[in-house]
């Protein structure tokens, strides 16, 4: 029982509650359900943070000698919302089981805005419909009130900021297409923040949805107090608020009234972040700011922006953008309110690159004249919760040299990193990578164009590429044809294996440089699985195979960057890998046993039966393509997994790949350089060695793009 209450404990506060919380939900739509949860959540805060500073009144020492709890300005003093009587948590707790519990919070949030002007119609009333089951409501209070969100060493852990953020994405992720009005990907906001770098001045976001643009500003402050220093002789005060002021507008009120209260819980000055419901090109709520950082992601192609009613609007100082389109809209607004030095950094849809609809291609051909345009990052797919279609990042720029017309371009469609099926992140290392390479050449420090990733292009090729602004069309890699001999001694077992050998060797040249295009030369998804029918014929084709990747994959000189073929790029392990925290107990049932042995994954049966554990419980799950990484050995005891689904020991480590046929790829080159992977273990003699996790994130490997992967497997 001890242990069972630990894992308990090790487990993410905001994943617990999510779980909980979603069991409630039943029948209610996630739209709704959404403020609901989150209203109650922000409500269990404010009431934590005022309980703390009502008990130090009450006791009266040191400063609060001969203070009055119940007055509201020693609280507006301290920076606290002043919680009233019928509004206080363990108040409300008591009457959790109460049939009027829903009015009884409904009330609590009125007397809450009353005694709070900031907080005026932004908290949500929602509790007495009777759609909302009372019983799960009050369930729901129980839950929260598990939770310790608002004292100062919560705070100081951003536990709520936690568990806020988790939950916006989650519901983001169950509202689909709705969900993804109000929230941007943290990985995407982080990334704009890492390259636009808003140390100081005021930050604008004409279409804010809850918020989180305004949130990673002041987290970039936070984390960037010693390098700022260090570059600007003066050092950062702790609070983002001495140094940055935000600005916002939202035509969606309930998507607002998350804003505001994700601005609340992190004590950030919303006062200029406005709603109405005519959105901000038709009543600009912030007419006459001139910002010093836009950060952004407006409606992908947003074709209801009732751009026939602006046709003479003022900020279309490049061109009228087409009515079916506001893409070049939002382009021109963020222009308007950006400062003499100002920079934007924003999210469009690919189509934004290349279009020529109505008056597009002139619009983006005039912002590229007139040195605007600073870099251009091309996103992979699978970021966005509500929409499939490609994006990417621009940003302008007004403060260029006007003497340098260069614009940067990034490749950025091979990162990310699966986190669920379909949805995908950009991790640290892909975030550090973008970032890094755009402000090494923004401040021409070191920075070098890197083939098939970026590369710093001039205005006179982008007028011969017709002013499109694809990375696709700039960022390339070197063309080279690898000729490669396979060597094995002739198979008397199997027809089959001699003419498979034949095939290859014959069209090796077309594999190599173009994956034979339409010509279907060798299937690998039949030679993996050759090993049900022969296990003879098994070895030696995988022989063969091996053969192929040991002089293409392994012998290529990776810090020779040229070496790589068209359609080929380096990936870093971490990259291309996620740690697998999937066992027996989430799985539900206990698959097939497995060992990794120095032949390889094995069956626990036979010679290599070992006792079992009498729980399997804990058991971690393999599933095709996935890295085993064992431990305690003096070279790295690992192999790719072939078979469907397996369990291994907890001692094992366990990587699922971004695509199984990269595992196998990845897997086969370690295997086959086994010796050489010592550097990813790290320990002593006497203590046994392990693996060292963040130098395994690191190892490069070259990997064909997905098109490439899709012609050797025959898709």
């Amino acid at each position: 029982m001890a242990k069972k209450a630990k894992e308990n404990i090790e487990e993410p506060l905001e994943k617990k509650l999510w779980k909980a919380a979603d069991k409630l939900r039943k029948n209610m739509d996630a739209a709704e359900y959404k403020h609901v949860v989150l209203g109650l959540i922000f409500l269990k805060y404010i009431s934590d943070a005022f309980e703390e500073l009502y008990n130090k009144l009450k006791e009266g020492k040191g400063d609060y000698e001969g203070a009055d709890p119940e007055d509201k300005n020693e609280y507006v003093a301290e920076k606290v919302f002043y919680v009233p009587p019928s509004a206080r948590w363990t108040w409300l707790q008591g009457r959790a089981k109460l049939p009027t519990i829903g009015k009884d919070i409904d009330e609590a949030m009125d007397a809450i805005e009353k005694d709070n002007p900031s907080l005026k119609g932004v908290l949500p009333k929602v509790y007495a419909q009777e759609k909302l089951d009372k019983g799960s409501l009050g369930g729901l209070v129980d839950l929260v009130s598990t939770a310790t969100l608002g004292t100062k060493e919560a705070q100081s852990k951003d536990l709520l900021g936690r568990v806020f953020e988790y939950f916006l994405g989650e519901f983001a992720l169950a509202e689909g297409k709705k969900g993804g009005q109000f929230y941007t990907p943290e990985s995407v906001v982080k990334l704009l923040v890492e390259m636009l770098e808003p140390y100081e001045g005021r930050v604008f976001d004409p279409c804010c949805g809850s918020g989180g643009m305004f949130v990673q500003s002041e987290k970039f402050i936070k984390h960037h107090q010693d390098y700022y220093k260090k570059n600007n002789g003066k050092k950062l005060s702790l609070n983002p608020a001495d140094h940055i002021s935000i600005y916002g507008q939202e035509s969606n009120q309930t998507t607002w009234r998350l804003a505001k209260m994700n601005l609340a819980i992190r004590g950030i000055d919303s006062s200029n972040v406005k709603w109405n419901n005519e959105g901000s090109f038709l009543n600009d709520a912030h007419k006459d700011l001139k910002a010093d950082f836009i950060i952004a992601n407006p409606p992908f192609n947003d074709s209801d922006w009732s751009g026939e009613l602006l046709q003479k609007d003022a900020r279309w100082a490049y061109g009228v953008p087409p009515s079916s389109n506001a893409n070049f809209g939002w382009i021109q607004h963020f222009i308007f309110h950006l400062a003499p030095s100002g920079v934007a950094g924003f999210v469009l849809a690919n189509t934004s690159l290349s279009s020529n609809n109505g008056s597009e291609g002139d619009i983006r051909k005039k912002l590229i004249e007139d040195n605007l345009v600073d870099c251009i990052v091309d996103l992979p797919a699978q970021l966005f919760f509500n929409t499939q279609i490609p994006a990417c990042l621009w940003f302008l720029s007004k403060k260029r040299n006007k003497s340098n017309s260069d614009v940067l371009f990034i490749d950025g469609r091979n990162l990310g990193v699966l986190i669920k099926r379909k949805q995908k992140e950009l991790s640290e290392i892909n975030i550090g990578r973008i970032s890094t390479a755009y402000n090494s050449w923004k401040n021409n420090n070191d920075y070098e164009d890197e083939i098939g990733f970026c590369r710093s292009v001039d205005l006179k090729e982008i007028k011969e590429n017709s002013f499109v602004l694809s990375p696709a069309r700039y960022v390339s890699t070197v063309k080279q044809v690898i000729d490669l001999e396979v060597t094995l001694h002739e198979p008397s077992i199997s027809k089959e294996l001699k003419n498979l050998k034949e095939k290859l060797n014959s069209n090796l040249d077309k594999i190599l440089t173009s994956w034979g295009d339409n010509d279907k030369v060798i299937n690998i998804n039949n030679i993996i699985q050759a090993e049900q029918s022969s296990r003879e014929l098994y070895t030696l084709t995988s022989k063969l195979y091996q053969s192929a990747i040991k002089t293409y994959f392994i012998d290529i000189n990776l810090n020779t960057k040229n070496t790589l073929p068209s359609g080929w790029y380096f990936k870093s392990f971490g990259d291309l890998f996620k740690e697998s925290k999937t066992n027996v107990e989430s799985l539900g049932y206990c698959p097939k046993v497995y060992s990794v042995t120095n032949l390889g994954i094995q069956l626990r049966e036979g010679k290599y039966t070992k006792e079992l554990s009498k729980s399997s419980a804990k058991y971690k799950i393999a599933n095709r393509g996935d890295m085993v990484f064992g431990l305690s050995r003096e070279i790295p005891n690992l192999d790719v997994f072939s078979d469907s689904i397996g369990a291994f020991s907890p001692a094992y480590i366990i990587y699922t790949p971004i695509d199984y046929r990269i595992g196998l790829l990845v897997g086969c080159i370690m295997r086959l350089k086994l010796m050489e992977q010592i550097d990813i273990l790290k320990g002593g003699a006497r203590e046994g060695k392990t693996l060292d996790k963040e130098k395994l994130q690191t190892k490069l490997f070259a990997i064909p793009h997905e098109e490439q992967l899709n012609k050797l497997w025959n898709i």
